[in-house]
This record gives structure tokens, sequence and C-alpha cells, in this order.
């Protein structure tokens, strides 16, 4: 029986550990931009933090090491937004289904400046501050995975149910497009036979015309 729930723990924590989220870090050139997306699913929650790298530690972070920082939905509404700085975080519960975009950009500077960024963007399940949940909760290692376990199965069967309606959007999508692409074919179809037909009557008009039939 223990082993069984050593286990269920084990993979548990393997479970959580897949759930939707991003962590990198990238080098930014000044003067450019780079964009990343997240598909996010109505109501779910997301958080993100971002911080330059600072290239010596022995010296305070360069001026010029700086970012502007925007957060925006699926339909253009900003959600978070920095300007000229070194290190930010947002939190946010999605209004949007869709591919959320975080944008990092850094002023031009002569000489180029290489700006080091680490972002770490987290949803859902991994979105949720497990340690404070269980301070508050007071609740003991095992009942802490057991939520998280059931936690991730409520995201896993929303996800499923998200991506239904995806698939069910594009397929609908589909039969739209197809539809009018069989309507279109028959009006084609319609003209170049009224064509056809336009030029044979005017060939046989123009021969009896001519007294040639």
């Amino acid at each position: 029986m223990a082993k069984k729930l050593v286990a269920m723990v084990m993979a548990l924590v393997v479970l959580a550990s897949a759930m939707p989220g991003r962590s990198l870090r990238f080098e930014l050139q000044s003067g450019n931009t780079k964009c990343i997306s997240e598909d996010i699913k109505m109501d779910a929650m997301a958080v993100g933090k971002y911080s330059i790298i600072n290239p010596s530690e022995s010296i305070p972070l360069p001026e010029a090491h700086r970012v502007t920082v925007r957060v925006t939905s699926p339909y253009g509404n900003t959600i978070h937004f920095g300007d000229n700085v070194e290190s930010g975080n947002f939190a946010f519960t999605s209004t949007e289904a869709g591919d959320y975009l975080a944008c990092f950009w850094t002023p031009d500077h002569k000489p180029p400046v290489t700006v080091t960024v680490d972002f770490d963007w987290r949803t859902g399940v991994a979105a949720k501050d497990w340690p404070n949940v269980a301070k508050k909760g007071q609740i003991d290692v095992m009942e802490l995975e057991l939520k998280k376990l059931q936690d991730t199965i409520s995201s896993i069967h929303d996800e499923m149910f998200y991506l239904r309606e995806r698939e069910e959007e594009m397929q609908d999508m589909n039969r739209s497009t197809n539809s009018k692409m069989a309507w279109l074919s028959l009006l084609s179809l319609g003209v170049c036979l009224s064509v056809t037909g336009m030029q044979l009557w005017h060939l046989k008009t123009f021969f009896e015309r001519k007294k040639l039939l």
C-alpha cells in the first residue's frame, strides 16, 4: 500500500511539472523586439516574472540594460506594461481564450548592447503558489500532493473540452469553406458555359451573315 502511495505521488509530481508553463532565458540586442506567445484558455490563471541578468556581478546593472515589456491579450488589450525596467512581474486570470503575447523591446544604443532576459511564464495549475497554499491551509505533504493532483485532473479535463471546442470550430470553418468553394466552382462553371454559348451564338450569327452556312 505504501509503495502504491509513493508511486502515485511521484506520478503526481511528473504531471504537475508537465502543466503549461514557460521558463526561458534569451538574448535581446538593443533596438530589437522579441515576442513570446502562450495559448491560454478562458478563466485560466497566469503568472509571469522577468529580470535582466547582470553581465558583471561586481558592478551595478548598467543603465543601458533596460527593457520595455508589454503583455497583451488575443484581442490586443494591454494586461501588463513596464517601461525601461530591469525586472517585473504580472498575474492575471484570462478573460479571453487564445494566444497571449509578451513582447520585450530594448532602446537603440550606439554601440549596440546585448541584454540577457530571464523570463518565467506559468499558466493553469503551474501558476498556483503551492507553498503558500500549504502554509495557509496547514496541510501536510501528502494532502498537498493530492490537492495538486485534483487541480491537475480538473485542468486536464478543462483542457480536453477546450481542445474539443477548438476542433469543432475548425471543422465548422472547413465545412463553411468547402461550401463556399463548391458554390464558387458552380458559379465559375456557369460563367464558362455562358461565355462558350455566347461565342457559339456569335460565330453562328457571323457565318450565317457571311452566308457560309
